[in-house]
């Protein structure tokens, strides 16, 4: 199954000439380019069987190590990756700091080691990946989005250690707009899904921001002992981050039952 996201080179060509070689193979065309995310999304709704496999046409991706992620959900596994962890890695060394930064953000807030978060070589079982269609986006993010959303849900996920062919031609990554995309993106399907990770630490950090600015009112001002604005200020932001992430944590608790 091979889904054609509006390209505008001679893909659609070349396809029509594969399914004259291979009748098995099922074609859809979008008249547009409606993004990555869009073209999985296709993908997955047309799907007939239990287990599905997706991954990128352009070859960066040993397919030969499909039949091992195959296994890993047969064996149990909701979902298993194809980590780009393998002795021959292609990843431009200009994106590999970005890269290596959201991996550990993901992996402190999904609680859980991440060794790849959006590879796109992964064999998954369909009825998870729908389950969670409806919040999946359109972009590249969805595979993101997908890691994230199984973690910390509680699905098992496996990585498979695989090398990662350099890419031709040229990426339509956008560094520092997609670096900031998905940081954002990971803040915020972690906090759809567990708030209390987003929230705590931002409440820790804001309740020794007032314990000290209450030590230093009281101990280290020369006048009168008294709370300066500030710490007051600091004490209302602490109560307010504390009570949102508790309020969120029991809409997240409701919404499960």
């Amino acid at each position: 199954l091979v889904v054609n996201d509006g390209s505008s080179d001679r893909t659609a060509d070349i396809l029509k000439a594969l399914q004259a070689e291979f009748p098995g193979l099922h074609v859809i065309q979008h008249g547009v380019n409606r993004g990555y995310g869009a073209a999985l999304r296709t993908g997955f709704k047309a799907a007939e069987h239990d287990v599905i496999v997706i991954t990128d046409a352009d070859g960066t991706y040993p397919e030969d190590r499909i039949h091992e992620l195959v296994q890993h959900v047969r064996d149990g596994a909701d979902m298993a990756v194809g980590a780009r962890t393998g002795e021959d890695v292609n990843i431009p060394l200009i994106r590999r700091p970005a890269k290596a930064a959201l991996r550990h953000l993901a992996s402190y807030l999904a609680g859980t080691r991440i060794p790849d978060l959006n590879s796109g070589l992964r064999a998954m079982r369909k009825d998870l990946v729908m389950a969670y269609l409806p919040i999946l986006p359109n972009g590249f993010s969805f595979t993101t989005t997908i890691s994230l959303a199984s973690l910390t849900n509680g699905h098992r996920v496996d990585y498979v250690s695989i090398d990662y062919a350099a890419r031709s031609g040229r990426s339509k990554i956008r560094p520092i707009r997609d670096t900031l995309g998905f940081v954002a993106l990971i803040v915020r399907t972690v906090l759809y899904f567990n708030p209390l990770k987003v929230f705590y630490p931002v409440a820790g950090f804001l309740l020794l921001l007032v314990l000290g600015s209450t030590y230093y009112d009281m101990f280290l001002v020369e006048s009168a002992p008294n709370l300066s604005d500030k710490t007051v200020l600091l004490f209302v932001a602490w109560v307010q981050v504390l009570s949102l992430g508790m309020i969120a944590d029991l809409i997240d608790k409701k919404s499960r039952l």
